[in-house]
């Protein structure tokens, strides 16, 4: 039976490793290497950059058009006039001219800048909010992954727990000790424990398939949390304190607040129809051919001044002015959804990390009461005062106390990241923190 396991624990290696094979492996071992490589190849970064440089385009479009506009324009025809008492006359037309305009004033025009720059500096604080996500996207990736590999060790030495006792127990049985239900209720346990092994080395491979799903390139290997984990509460030590500081620098709220700001500006530009523009312009034109052969080429010179006064244009204006009003309550109503939304994770953010410093203390304690009570269940094993579902309990009571105690340590290191996230103060310093927490 040793032999067994030892066969399934190459062939669980083997088929890892295969899994594993197939991605394009990367040289990335620790939290900063894989955020490196994030930050270069993640497709949702590159696109927040993207849509943040195409809304600044759209701001230098808008100021545009307040700026002096110039034209060159060019004409060459000829002209034929024929009547019954003379011949047909003909001449060339060549015209150049050179047009400047510029806006005097234009109320709509700067309502719609002014909201042109209000977008770009939404989109500025959006592309922040998504560079913090990408953080917490990569350090939650990664974490998963370390979790993954830490619970497959933890059923894998399950499996060859009960591997272990299967064959103790049918040496027992060989020696006239146990009964034959003794022997099967290892094999059902292990059994069992292989089904979780398998699905625990799959869960590996898809976890390592989502890091690659950010960088682009699955790790080719990954640290380990330390066992010291330093368990300090959040500074200062208030959840009210954190989500004030979060309805204050949280990039995400900021971009829904100056979305408003640019509903408004469009509110102001809507209803700028119903004002007069102003508008100067100045001609220069000179004409190298006239109509029936007159070439005397002239030089004009012509001065504008536009007065452009709307009257009626069918109700028109008033339904864009309606229409921007409602946009501007849309807007108004997603900052306040976003703004109640980050205030409810800052504060389940802050009670994350304070639980989790009692969660990882309780099952670190219950691991070691647990290893406790399966030593002395396998001594009375031996003494004849347990019985073998007691010794197997135990064992399933370990493996369950391991998967809780890791489980634990990596959301606690997570907690206090989507904290920092919450309060819009997550950076790559934040990483390399946690980077130090680590061990090759």
């Amino acid at each position: 039976m040793r032999d067994v396991g030892r066969l399934w624990r190459v062939l669980a290696l083997a088929a890892l490793a295969g899994a594993l094979a197939a991605c394009r492996p990367a040289q990335a071992e620790d939290l900063l290497d894989v955020w490196r490589l994030a930050r270069a190849a993640d497709p949702v970064l590159a696109a927040a950059d993207a849509q943040r440089a195409g809304t600044h385009d759209l701001a230098d479009q808008a100021r545009a058009a307040l700026l002096p506009q110039a034209s060159a324009t060019a004409t060459i025809g000829r002209e034929r006039d024929s009547g019954a008492s003379r011949p047909a006359l003909g001449a060339h037309l060549t015209d150049a001219t050179l047009g400047v305009s510029q806006v005097v004033f234009d109320a709509g025009l700067w309502s719609q800048l002014q909201a042109a720059h209000a977008s770009a500096d939404a989109q500025d604080a959006t592309f922040e909010a998504a560079r913090q996500a990408l953080c917490l996207r990569v350090a939650t990736a990664y974490f998963d992954a370390l979790l993954a590999a830490d619970l497959l060790a933890s059923v894998q030495a399950n499996e060859d727990a009960f591997a272990q006792q299967v064959e103790q127990s049918q040496q027992r049985y060989e020696a006239g000790l146990d009964a034959q239900v003794d022997v099967d209720q290892s094999r059902s346990y292990q059994a069992l424990a292989h089904g979780n092994t398998m699905a625990a080395r799959q869960a590996l491979v898809d976890a390592l398939a989502a890091v690659a799903e950010i960088t682009g390139s699955t790790p080719g290997s990954l640290g380990t949390l330390r066992d010291d984990l330093p368990l300090r509460p959040p500074q200062p030590p208030d959840a009210q304190a954190w989500v004030d500081a979060a309805l204050r620098a949280n990039p995400a709220l900021a971009a829904a607040g100056k979305g408003v700001d640019a509903a408004d500006r469009l509110v102001d530009a809507a209803r700028a129809g119903h004002l007069p523009t102003l508008a100067a312009g100045l001609a220069l034109a000179r004409p190298t051919g006239a109509p029936y052969g007159d070439a005397s080429g002239r030089l004009a010179n012509t001065a504008v001044l536009t007065l452009n006064v709307p009257l009626f244009a069918g109700g028109a204006t008033q339904a864009r002015v309606s229409q921007a009003e409602h946009q501007r309550q849309s807007a108004r109503d997603t900052l306040e959804t976003q703004r109640r939304a980050i205030a409810r994770a800052a504060k389940a953010a802050y009670g994350s990390v304070v639980t989790g410093i009692g969660q990882v203390r309780a099952t670190r304690e219950a691991v070691a009461a647990a290893q406790a009570s399966l030593a002395a269940t396998r001594v009375g094993r031996e003494v004849g005062n347990r019985s073998m579902t007691d010794v197997l309990n135990a064992i399933q009571t370990l493996a369950q106390a391991q998967a809780a105690y890791a489980q634990a340590r990596h959301q606690f290191i997570l907690g206090r990241l989507q904290l920092q996230q919450a309060a819009g103060t997550l950076t790559e310093a934040d990483l390399a923190d946690v980077n130090t927490l680590l061990q090759r």
